[in-house]
């Protein structure tokens, strides 16, 4: 007699947990492909959480040995391969001469970090009454917390580096929320803005000052950066280091040929592989559990309040300036480049079709990004250590 169960395993192994998770594949695929959220890495993630959810998940386990998808993640991910290697694109991609001509807006890659720290204080806050009140098990200590709060930093490939130091189990739902709200930036940004300022605020303009930036500044500013930064927090040189790395590339003008590839190939087959093997974090076990609605949720307020951070700074700094700052422009210090900048002009162009702030608002943006790895290091270097103050 013919056993059905052997003859289909994965018809009979079919349960609701994984027909959820091909919904939210599927979900994540619809926006990357209908709405052009970050598609770059939501198609590819929300492909490989389908294939990781199929029954006997043979991308990840094939016969108790390792399965294709879980070499990528033995490989790229636990290894930090994939994210230090998209840094290298990144940096080859960015141009700093506009930092450089306008130096204070390094200021703004400060202040919107904020949102950073104060989400790790909240995610350790809530999680501790949830557990309390619910018993959820959700045992958010100060790595946890850490990995969730770094969803702020407007930074994928830092979010995933600092998880996969600290909560290697949550990557999928980090990953998520970091490349849906980075994609998310136009909707989020806007409310939390016009919030803060007054119309007559929106309306400030700022003079540009096109200055002529040389090749031996632009060359030794990631250098320079790179060393200060390895001295400082060590821990930080493989996101900092590979990010100047990229941009010495780039500003050399002696590589051409292989900045384009930084910038193209390299960029596209690692962004490739890592969002499929990231969404191969979420099989089901690990991911339709409560700490993702959390993570989705703190992941929010941490952009929220990096938005606000810029924003309030700016308001602060034009107590004391003559020359006033568009408050607007601070928002642009999330990392979420270049989208921030444009959406930071719209909204100057909305209130005033003359204003023409992109610079500036370039300027802020580029040093989020500056700010947002320095934040990763930070994080990666002081939470061991406070964790045994703590312990």
């Amino acid at each position: 007699m013919v056993n059905l169960k052997e003859l289909f395993p994965g018809v009979f192994s079919l349960n609701i947990q994984q027909v959820i998770m091909y919904a939210i594949g599927l979900l994540l695929i619809y926006l990357a492909i209908k709405k052009e959220y970050e598609p770059a890495l939501l198609l590819p993630i929300g492909f490989g959480a389908i294939l990781v959810n199929l029954p006997l998940a043979t991308v990840w386990d094939s016969e108790g040995s390792a399965g294709v998808l879980q070499i990528f993640y033995n490989i790229g991910i636990l290894t930090e391969i994939f994210p230090v290697l998209v840094f290298v694109g990144v940096g080859a991609m960015i141009d700093f001469s506009e930092l450089l001509k306008n130096p204070r807006m390094l200021l703004f890659g400060a202040a919107a970090q904020f949102g950073i720290f104060f989400t790790i204080i909240a995610a350790i806050a809530l999680g501790t009454v949830l557990d309390k009140t619910f018993n959820l098990g959700l045992n958010i200590d100060l790595k946890v917390a850490s990995s969730i709060g770094i969803i702020g930093a407007a930074d994928g490939p830092t979010s995933i580096f600092v998880a996969t130091k600290f909560a290697p189990k949550i990557i999928g739902p980090i990953s998520v929320a970091a490349y849906s709200y980075m994609s998310l930036v136009p909707i989020i940004q806007p409310p939390v803005i016009r919030a803060l300022t007054t119309r007559e605020e929106r309306l400030i303009r700022m003079p540009y000052r096109d200055k002529k930036i040389s090749k031996i500044v632009l060359i030794a500013f990631p250098i320079i950066i790179t060393v200060v930064s390895g001295i400082a927090a060590p821990i930080s040189v493989p996101l900092i280091g590979l990010l100047m790395f990229g941009n010495l590339i780039r500003v050399s003008g002696v590589i051409e040929r292989l900045s384009l590839a930084a910038q193209n190939e390299l960029t596209n087959i690692v962004t490739l592989l890592l969002g499929i093997t990231i969404g191969a974090t979420m099989h089901y076990e690990n991911f339709l559990q409560p700490i993702t609605l959390l993570i989705l949720a703190l992941g929010l307020v941490a952009f929220i309040f990096d938005t606000a951070g810029g924003v309030l700074f700016a308001k602060f700094l034009n107590l004391f300036t003559k020359e006033k700052i568009n408050p607007m422009v601070g928002a642009a210090g999330i990392s979420a480049f270049p989208m921030s900048a444009r959406v930071i002009q719209r909204m100057a162009t909305k209130e005033d079709p003359t204003n023409f702030i992109l610079m500036q608002s370039t300027s802020a943006n580029v040093s989020g990004q500056l700010g947002s790895v320095l934040a990763g290091g930070m994080v990666l270097a002081l939470v061991p250590w406070l964790t045994t103050l703590i312990a």
